[in-house]
């Protein structure tokens, strides 16, 4: 009976990886007793909102075999960490980060990374996000706390501020809003690395890192030092933002750090009166890049005045409107983002023996 009911699931496709669940090694514990089913499906990826429709869709699956009376599946997700740039060990505690940039300003790099970072978060992953824009921070007003401060410990360390279910840390805890940050790279590079390494993230399955636009000092040092599991381009259709972002696809293929896919921001404009859209900035051009550099185009976000309105408020879509259109197209790119990760090579360093030499006595 047990080979008759993975045969069946081996028919059943997982909507978020195109993969069966079979070969996908996501069936754990199968069991049947007097004609029950029961079987734990362990997911790589945060899918709090989809679980009760694959457990639906397998249970339906198993249902047409004969024998069957019912069948109960637990859906669950086990992230672990992946690998990153060769040569660099994991972050401690931290199992995948995520870099999100773009090759120039103004293209909604940051909205894509906060609403990112909490559709992450609203699928059942625990998540942290680091505002590595130390000329112009604008994640604490984003996230609603730009009025907060963080806790030092043990004067060394720093406690990151938490807020819709996420921890956050940006050099916009620790400066007054007014204030220019007249820094040279190698200053700003080290903010980044204490900001980084001296905040205590506690454990996460993803940090999102809010990267400032262009392929400068701070980019440099986060592909070089930071172990990066993948970088998420933020384009318009615009042909000038088209170009840009190419540099920064190029940038983190030069450092060895892969491409995750593209975002394209404001891709049709949405008339908030008469609901005509209108790509005001082009149409295509996302979607044409991605194909020219064999990267996926992970989703298209117009653009809509809630969009803006919200990461104003300190309350981003994705828990401003949590079951409205852009929140549903942010969890899309989410869990797009998360398996695309968990399809890389795992990281088995912690787990490897250490060799330790002691002195007899």
């Amino acid at each position: 009976m047990p080979d008759l009911l993975l045969s069946v699931l081996s028919t059943v496709i997982d909507p978020n990886t195109g993969r069966d669940f079979v070969s996908a090694k996501c069936i754990k514990n199968l069991k049947f007793e007097q004609g029950v089913v029961s079987l734990d499906v362990e997911l790589g990826y945060p899918a709090k909102s989809q679980s009760a429709a694959i457990a639906a869709q397998i249970e339906q699956a198993l249902g047409t075999v004969e024998g069957v009376k019912s069948a109960q599946a637990q859906v669950f997700s086990h992230i672990v960490a992946h690998s990153a740039q060769r040569g660099l060990p994991l972050q401690k505690g931290i199992k995948n980060i995520i870099a999100v940039a773009s090759g120039k300003g103004g293209v909604g790099k940051s909205t894509t990374a906060v609403n990112l970072a909490l559709a992450l978060a609203a699928e059942g992953a625990s998540v942290g996000l680091l505002d590595a824009d130390i000329y112009g921070p604008s994640q604490p007003t984003m996230m609603g706390v730009a009025h907060q401060q963080p806790e030092a410990v043990e004067n060394k360390y720093i406690l990151p501020i938490e807020n819709h279910g996420i921890k956050t840390m940006s050099i916009g805890f620790l400066i007054d809003t007014e204030q220019p940050m007249v820094w040279r790279g190698p200053m700003v590079t080290q903010a980044l690395t204490q900001l980084l390494n001296e905040t205590l993230w506690g454990d996460l399955d993803y940090l999102v890192i809010d990267l400032p636009p262009g392929t400068g000092d701070i980019q440099l040092t986060l592909s070089q030092k930071v172990p990066v599991t993948g970088a998420v381009i933020v384009t318009t259709p615009q042909d000038i933002a088209l170009l840009d972002a190419r540099k920064g696809i190029k940038m983190f293929e030069k450092v060895g750090v892969p491409i995750l896919g593209l975002v394209e921001n404001m891709s049709v404009h949405i008339c908030s009166n008469c609901g005509h859209a209108e790509p005001i900035f082009g149409e295509g051009g996302g979607a044409k890049m991605g194909a020219d550099y064999g990267i996926d185009l992970l989703g298209q976000l117009p653009l809509d005045l809630s969009i803006r309105l919200n990461v104003d408020a300190g309350k981003p879509s994705v828990v401003a409107d949590p079951d409205g259109k852009i929140a549903e197209l942010y969890k899309a790119i989410a869990r797009k983002v998360a398996v695309k990760i968990a399809a890389k090579s795992q990281d088995f360093s912690s787990k490897f023996p250490k060799i330790v030499i002691q002195k007899n006595t």
